[in-house]
């Protein structure tokens, strides 16, 4: 079955739209992603500043999609468990511990991938 073209093309400019709505609503409202994307403009400044290779800026924009995305994925499990289950309960409580554990884990490795990225350049610029 074949589609018209233009509302094919509606429907993924609606996709793309609600995407970026989700994007902004997230930067906007979670404290959480808003830490995580100031780090993230600290890292790259840092990386500019240091005149970085290739390889390394693809490991530390991965790893930054990486810890965002489970910022993000964190972030609308808990908007979905505030919405379906406004009370306490213990079995949706761990749930919401562990989604913030991948968010931890996720972070603490991007900052040692970091560390050791930009251990060498950051030397090297100081002299050391």
């Amino acid at each position: 079955m074949r589609r018209n073209g233009p509302s094919l093309i509606a429907a993924w400019c609606r996709k793309f739209g609600d995407a970026f709505d989700g994007l902004i609503h997230g930067i906007r409202t979670e404290s959480s992603l808003q830490v995580h994307f100031a780090f993230a403009i600290i890292v790259l400044v840092v990386a500019a500043s240091l005149s970085i290779e290739l390889w390394r800026w693809a490991v530390l924009l991965t790893c930054i999609a990486i810890v965002i995305t489970a910022e993000y994925f964190n972030s609308a499990i808990e908007q979905l468990v505030r919405a379906l289950n406004p009370g306490h309960k213990p079995e949706i409580a761990i749930a919401l511990h562990l989604a913030a554990a991948a968010v931890l884990i996720a972070s603490l490795l991007a900052a040692f991938i970091g560390v050791v990225v930009l251990a060498m350049p950051l030397m090297q610029t100081l002299g050391l």
